[in-house]
């Protein structure tokens, strides 16, 4: 199979579809790779390390969508990249459908075939495409938001450990994912207060066994949340719902009793968000505030730490492009109920229910798209 990698063109976008070593992987199963030139240079994995590994460097992503039977990338494709998309070409990377109505336009008049590391599950319920980015950004959100508390980001002057004679910050996390347990660890980590608020009792558990009094575990209710959020320092939305937009839960209101310089990260951002104010930010613009609170709401939080987060992307993806190039998609996804749930547009048709519901548009059982 042909393989095509271009390079990204999301703002401060480095990450790269596949590695050198993914690269060697596949070219030692018989297929032809295709890297867009300099498509990694920011990571340092050069065009050379491609070579070496098997690859075809070529100058345009023209190239690479005209001739690859397989897109493999990071980013959903952006505005210039869709009419490049031909039809019954697969495309596997993120994409948020859910909240972009223009992209799943755009991607359902193409014909293409596209799967979305987001929504591919596997046998415990997992989400394991999406976990490492989750585990990246979960971590990443403490750090951006330990930032922004800084005085001259517009925060509060605070230090999220405090100092001797000083109380740490409030950190509040809303979500038990694993966005919200790699936030908690970094902020217990800092020396903050840390409260983490779950619907599930059992998650709750799980957590509270693991951290103990480091971590205050709630049950989420209305109620708690607007306690907890109205005296945090920072909050941290890290919900989710698979494919689906993220619900609001925390309102313009309970912003608006927030202290004045507290900070909110949106996680949620890639699938709308979870708070009312949230809007997407670039790392190269990331923050807003709305009624002195401080919104950092990054969609492509992983791009900042691009090396590290190619690498633990590569690691869990890896199996399934194998499985895509060996066997092509219809056998592969016909045969992998979890796979399957990956496939979010098929020929002109949406095949993921969630993603269906919220956009509006009719639903068709993949198993019926792939035939």
């Amino acid at each position: 199979m042909r393989i095509g990698v271009p390079k990204e063109i999301k703002i401060h976008e480095s990450r790269v579809g596949l590695t050198p070593a993914a690269v060697r992987e596949l070219t030692a199963n018989g297929h032809q790779i295709m890297v867009q030139k300099n498509a990694g240079f920011q990571i340092d994995l050069s065009d050379e390390k491609y070579r070496e590994a098997g690859a075809r460097i070529v100058d345009t992503p023209q190239e690479i969508y005209a001739q690859a039977d397989l897109i493999v990338k990071v980013k959903e494709p952006q505005q210039s990249e869709i009419p490049l998309l031909r039809e019954n070409q697969v495309i596997f990377t993120y994409l948020h459908l859910a909240p972009d109505p223009v992209q799943a336009k755009g991607l359902l008049s193409s014909g293409c075939i596209a799967i979305a590391y987001e929504t591919v599950t596997d046998k415990f319920g997992g989400l394991p495409l999406l976990a490492p980015m989750s585990e990246v950004a979960g971590r990443m959100s403490i750090q951006a938001g330990a930032h922004a508390l800084e005085l001259n980001q517009g925060g509060r002057g605070m230090l999220l450990g405090g100092v001797s004679g000083v109380p740490p910050a409030e950190v509040v996390i809303i979500g038990g994912g694993v966005v919200g347990t790699n936030a908690a660890r970094v902020a217990m980590g800092m020396e903050a207060r840390v409260t983490l608020l779950d619907k599930s009792i059992h998650r709750l558990q799980q957590l509270d066994f693991q951290y103990g009094s480091r971590l205050n575990t709630v049950f989420s209710t209305s109620d708690a949340l607007e306690e907890y959020v109205a005296a945090a320092d920072l909050v941290i939305g890290a919900v989710l719902i698979p494919g689906g937009a993220a619900p609001k839960l925390v309102n313009r209101e309970m912003v608006s009793r927030m202290h004045r310089g507290s900070v909110l990260v949106d996680v949620a951002i890639d699938q709308g968000g979870c708070f009312e104010t949230s809007r997407p930010t670039t790392l190269a613009d990331p923050i807003y505030s709305v009624d002195g609170v401080v919104h950092y709401c990054v969609s492509n939080m992983p791009g900042a730490v691009a090396r590290t987060s190619t690498f633990a992307l590569n690691n869990a993806t890896l199996p399934f492009v194998l499985a895509l190039a060996n066997k092509g998609y219809q056998k592969a996804l016909t045969e992998d109920i979890y796979f399957r749930n990956g496939l979010n547009v098929c020929r002109g048709h949406l095949t993921h229910q969630a993603v269906a519901h919220d956009l509006g548009l009719t639903y068709l059982d993949p198993l019926n798209a792939l035939i």
